[in-house]
């Protein structure tokens, strides 16, 4: 799975993209392509690792360990249509329609 985040855009290789905000003390992911929904999490970094805890749109939890992808350094972007958005960081590429995440290596 890979994730990408440029911005307040992101875009998650499981199927589901949009934006980011925080409101002082989590961050929602609000869910505008793929996947509908919104989650929300906190933070707390683990050496070179961000470590993620929180909530699915379905009312589930979750724990989750963010890596830094190498080759991040590099242009960045997002884009989006109607029923698609486009993620890149660095020769990172991720593109979620509503039917899927695709993740490419440039």
């Amino acid at each position: 799975m890979v994730w990408l985040q440029a911005g307040s855009y992101y875009a998650d290789s499981r199927g589901f993209a949009g934006t980011t905000s925080f409101d002082g003390s989590q961050v929602h992911f609000h869910h505008l392509t793929g996947e509908p929904g919104e989650d929300t999490g906190t933070f707390r970094w683990e050496g070179a690792n961000l470590v993620e805890r929180g909530t699915n749109p379905d009312g589930s939890t979750f724990l989750e360990i963010w890596t830094p992808l190498p080759g991040a350094a590099g242009a960045t972007g997002s884009w989006s249509g109607p029923d698609h958005h486009v993620v890149r960081v660095g020769r990172h590429v991720v593109h979620v329609d509503s039917g899927a995440g695709t993740y490419w290596r440039l």
